[in-house]
């Protein structure tokens, strides 16, 4: 009994010795791990490293570290801050020479990566814990890390060039970690944009040794905000907004651009890029691919739809560059800048060098593109160039193909749109996708206001047009880049107003020319056809020359004829329209007479009334008033005159005035300090300030509806009159008018010009194109 007890008494105070010698341990150990990893941080790391509390449980392998901070290469920077990290060590594991995390958690992470020209901020640590292949043998001592898992992360982008400065947060990140003889890794992860909306989920693994790897990702209402630093560096003004959607699944090789495949859904949504919000160069509401398989390595361009939802385009022309340009740099040198310079990393030119490489081969590998949509398009073309401002505007423009396929005969597309103010345009393509130097295309163009062109008419010949219709229709046939093709250009009821005078303006005997090239129906009409090589194509002109060699010879027997109809167009133009000039504050004697003419014709049928309805060509208008009163100020201000000194003669001094003047656009420059400013009636507008143009306008309205109502009202017969409300509108004519409707009686006048002019129609000169006048109408 008592030698069991003394082996007792022994074993307990041995089991309590080893009890305080490990609780010593685990008490010592802590500190000491702390204190050795702090002192040969820089040793070991090449980075300095502060911790707060450290806890080390040598029996369970359970380390806990809280506050750790890890700092930038040779500076007092932090690179990593970490609210605390959690990992077990298999112990055991070191008995067979492997250091193996079984577990290691980062809670609440803060890391900032730096891009500058010397490179990544951490490449130092890559470098450090590199081995030197050639120098050092193959390790028997293992390190396996596993279970790794970020929680609640923060990681920061900076770059200086740029400059950058991005975050994400909530950033989870969960990997099975990584085995020492094992060649994949395999990530879980997901984070929110840190500065704006939109979050991104999926998957990431890579096999190390081959660098093969697969993503899935899935994006939401990503905000696109974050490459505008990007995108600043490559443009010398304007904003830029976008968000992106996607559901992609890649697999590729970090070794080759081209070994990639991709399949799903991209999306861009609400793009806008221009001067800035509101004032926009180009947008889309959204554009869509749905993608079977890209595979540029395999030669396979396989998409379900792609599809452009509402897109906007402006291209504006100024007298030395265009909007492109001013924004861009002259033939888009900050964008090819950036894309030539090796040393200047820009986000987007990489991403755009790597696109053009998968693209690259596009058109000589298997593509196809089950339905190319382009949806309620609108596309704006302004020229600032000339003496006054030319605007097109084509919208809706919607464009369809149903399948785009190299493997079918041919590729079918068709264009429809509409022409602002009037007109349309539509345009079948077939393409054989074998060669794009064989196709074949039908367009026609209708309805289209000759009066659209003034302002090319103006600078060019002096002269405005004020009535006409424009058609062209074509049928081309090309084979090996040779065209053959029928272009039948038909312009009806052409007519010429009256000459401006305008120093700016070229003059051009324009009244012969029409003499000349209009026949005797007062249309012009000729087949062109174009054939030859399609960069250098021949014109034949023979049915030009021939009409016009007709002209001459029979429109001096047809004079009276053609006055006869012009006086006629006349009378009915004048009864239906009361025509505007610009700036027109009261009528002249013409109109005058017409007014009286049709006050009399109230007060003789008390049963009759007439409607008039006003037809405000706003945007001319403004523009109008705009030029005057700028150049008004600066004559004002050139003479040194007050505003009681403004003669008649000095109005039309300033109102033939070049817009283009040296001296006038120095003045407009030195008062309207904008460098997003580039036209001179933006200048003009800017100058005079929007709130006096809109009363200007305002008083242009009532002055007109007074001076027109007079008459009426001397004769008593303003009860037999209704004017409507002012209607904004781009008249057919170019001007602002009165539209007027009759109820009751209509005036003998026009129904005597109506009925002469359905005889006249009826004529052989005018009945071969009835049909079309009826269509225009």
């Amino acid at each position: 009994m008592n030698q069991k007890h003394k082996i007792i008494k022994i074993s307990s105070i041995i089991l309590g010795i080893l009890s305080i010698i490990i609780i010593f341990i685990i008490l010592i150990i802590s500190p000491v791990a702390k204190h050795l990893i702090e002192k040969y941080d820089e040793q070991l790391t090449g980075r300095q490293i502060t911790m707060g509390r450290v806890y080390v449980n040598p029996i369970t392998g359970y380390v806990h570290i809280s506050n750790l901070k890890i700092y930038e290469l040779r500076s007092d920077s932090l690179f990593v801050s970490v609210k605390s990290v959690n990992a077990k060590i298999a112990l055991f594991k070191l008995f067979s020479k492997t250091l193996e995390f079984s577990s290691i958690t980062l809670n609440h992470p803060d890391i900032l990566i730096e891009r500058s020209s010397s490179g990544i901020n951490f490449i130092d640590i890559i470098r450090k814990f590199t081995p030197d292949k050639t120098k050092n043998r193959p390790s028997n001592f293992h390190v396996n890390f596993l279970g790794f898992k970020i929680n609640d992360g923060i990681i920061h982008y900076r770059e200086k060039s740029v400059p950058v400065n991005f975050m994400i947060r909530k950033v989870f990140l969960e990997c099975p970690g990584k085995r020492w003889n094992s060649d994949s890794i395999d990530v879980k992860y997901s984070f929110f944009s840190g500065t704006h909306k939109g979050d991104m989920i999926g998957n990431f693994s890579m096999h190390v040794k081959n660098l093969n790897y697969r993503l899935d990702v899935i994006v939401h209402t990503f905000d696109l905000l974050v490459l505008e630093p990007y995108i600043i560096d490559l443009k010398n003004f304007g904003s830029f907004s976008a968000n992106l959607e996607a559901n992609l699944k890649v697999k590729g090789n970090f070794k080759e651009a081209s070994d990639v495949t991709f399949t799903g859904m991209l999306a861009i949504n609400k793009f806008h890029f221009g001067i800035r919000p509101g004032m926009d160069y180009g947008s889309i509401d959204k554009f869509q691919l749905a993608i079977f398989q890209l595979s540029p390595k395999k030669n396979q361009y396989l998409f379900d739809s792609v599809s452009i939802i509402h897109p906007n385009f402006k291209y504006e022309r100024y007298d030395k560059s265009n909007n492109l340009q001013k924004m861009f740099g002259k033939k888009g040198s900050r964008l090819s800048g950036r894309t030539q310079n090796p040393s200047s990393f820009n986000l987007l030119t990489t991403i755009g060098i790597y696109i053009e490489k998968l693209s690259k081969n596009f058109f000589k590998s298997d593509y196809k593109i089950n339905r190319l949509a382009i949806y309620n398009g609108n596309f704006v073309y302004n020229d600032y160039s000339l003496i006054n401002k030319f605007s097109l505007n084509l919208k809706p423009v919607n464009i369809l193909s149903d399948s785009i396929d190299k493997n079918q005969d041919r590729i079918k597309i068709t264009l429809q749109t509409g022409i602002k103010p009037s007109g349309t345009l539509k345009v079948a393509l077939s393409i054989n996708p074998a060669d794009s130097s064989e196709f074949d295309m039908n367009y026609s163009l209708q309805r289209l206001p000759a009066t659209l062109f003034n302002s090319y008419f103006i600078s060019y010949t002096s002269y405005p047009l004020n009535r006409g219709i424009v058609e062209l229709n074509g049928n081309w046939k090309v084979r090996k880049g040779y065209l053959k093709s029928s272009n039948h250009l038909k312009i009806i009821d052409l007519r010429l107003a009256n000459r401006i005078d305008n120093k700016d303006a070229k003059k051009l005997p324009m009244k012969l020319i029409m003499s000349v090239i209009r026949d005797k129906g007062n249309v012009i009409d000729y087949q062109i056809p174009v054939t030859g090589n399609l960069k250098r194509p021949k014109f034949n002109i023979k049915d030009v020359i021939r009409d016009a060699l007709v002209n001459i010879i029979e429109k001096p027997f047809k004079t009276l004829y053609r006055i006869n109809v012009k006086n006629t167009e006349n009378d009915i133009e004048k009864a239906l329209t009361f025509k505007w000039e610009i700036r027109q504050s009261s009528p002249d004697a013409n109109q005058l007479k017409f007014i009286n003419e049709m006050a009399e014709f109230l007060s003789l049928n008390k049963t009759a009334s007439i409607i008039v309805q006003p037809q405000i060509f706003v945007q001319k208008e403004k523009e109008t008033i705009e030029l005057f009163d700028a150049r008004k100020m600066y004559f004002m201000t050139f003479k040194h005159k007050d505003q009681s000194e403004f003669t008649k003669n000095d109005s039309i001094y300033v109102d033939r005035m070049s817009v283009k003047d040296h001296k006038f656009n120095i003045y407009l420059n030195k008062h309207t300090k904008s460098r997003l400013v580039f036209t001179t009636q933006e200048k003009c507008a800017l100058l005079i300030g929007s709130k006096r143009i809109k009363i200007k306008l305002n008083q242009l309205t009532i002055n007109r509806k007074n001076t027109f109502i007079q008459p009426f009202i001397k004769k008593g017969v303003m009860k037999q009159i209704k004017f409507t409300p002012s209607k904004t509108v781009i008249p057919f004519n170019g001007y602002s008018f009165y539209k007027i409707i009759y109820q009751g009686e209509i005036p003998e006048i026009l129904s005597t010009a109506y009925n002469k002019m359905n005889g006249l129609n009826n004529e052989s000169p005018r009945k071969a194109y009835k049909k079309d006048r009826l269509k225009v109408r």
